[in-house]
């Protein structure tokens, strides 16, 4: 099962005739999105010029794929998963420790949360963000992307 991304959404959504093939290729072993990415491609809209047509093509293709929530299970996952994170990327003195944000180190919380609804559920990730092979560092994912290099 795969769990797409915002990146891969995105160009979905406006056509990438190479990604809607991809997703041709793979809808047998099923393809969803995260709840944290509904809310990104509906926030991309809203800000957009074309806001009113973007939000429309957006809950289109949100009608058409399955979407996994955020559960009780999932944030153990997000907790734990984090706390790796600052282990192992974070400062190592306990008051720096306090304070410290992983943000800092390019990690965002949304894909975090992407991150522990697809190690929950033992979903493939498909995307080009880069926080997705760092988080590989610590914790088990799987991960591919489905646009050309």
């Amino acid at each position: 099962m795969y769990l797409l991304d915002t990146n891969h959404c995105s160009r979905i959504i406006f056509g990438d005739s190479n990604l809607i093939q991809q997703l041709q290729l793979h809808s047998e072993a099923g393809i969803a999105t995260s709840i944290v990415v509904c809310g990104e491609l509906l926030y991309m809209a809203a800000k957009s010029d074309r806001s009113v047509a973007n939000l429309q093509q957006v809950r289109v293709f949100l009608d058409t794929i399955d979407i996994y929530p955020v559960n009780f299970s999932i944030s153990e996952v997000y907790g734990n998963l984090k706390g790796k994170l600052v282990n192992a990327f974070g400062p190592k003195e306990k008051v720096q420790r306090r304070n410290f944000n992983l943000q800092a180190l390019g990690f965002g919380d949304n894909d975090l949360w992407i991150a522990a609804t697809a190690i929950h559920y033992n979903l493939t990730v498909v995307s080009t963000d880069n926080d997705f092979r760092r988080i590989q560092q610590v914790e088990t994912l799987l991960l591919e992307s489905w646009l050309a290099s």
